[in-house]
């Protein structure tokens, strides 16, 4: 399967990806599934300290809009993956954030300076998409490490 780097079509990227564990159609996640949106919350976790859990719900542009607008610049042929981005919900400051520039930019806003750390080598993170029987997509769990 290859996954294309999809908002600028002059720099197609093909990388090869096995999303066979992550990768999910909407009939796959019944209820979990509405208005074109992932209705689940993703727990987020950094070397195992809660760091945010947003709701799909509040997506902007549900993945219909998403894969309406990328198809009017390019061809999107059977096995194109659509990434939404970063999950983020307008309660920020009580449900906290999937993405550690997101949080950075909230509190330059909010104090004037970013208060989280990038990670650093040996830093784990860890995803799960919360459903009533777990998490449909698996989890995520990674650590930091150098390239070799």
């Amino acid at each position: 399967m290859t996954a294309r780097w999809l908002p600028f079509p002059e720099f197609p990227a093909p990388i090869k990806h096995d999303f066979h564990n992550f990768g999910k159609t909407p009939d796959e996640l019944g209820d979990a599934w509405a208005e074109g949106r992932v209705h689940l919350s993703l727990e987020v976790q950094v070397n195992g300290q809660w760091f945010g859990h947003p709701h799909g719900r509040e997506m902007a542009f549900g993945f219909d809009d998403l894969i309406a607008h990328a198809a009017r610049t390019r061809d999107l042929v059977a096995g194109t993956i659509i990434g939404s981005g970063t999950v983020s919900n307008t309660d920020y400051a009580s449900v906290g954030s999937s993405c550690i520039s997101e949080r950075r930019a909230i509190e330059m806003i909010a104090g004037g300076k970013p208060e989280t750390p990038f990670l650093h080598f040996g830093d784990r993170v860890r995803m799960a998409a919360l459903g009533r029987d777990g998490s449909p997509f698996g989890n995520i769990d990674q650590r930091v490490i150098a390239a070799i």
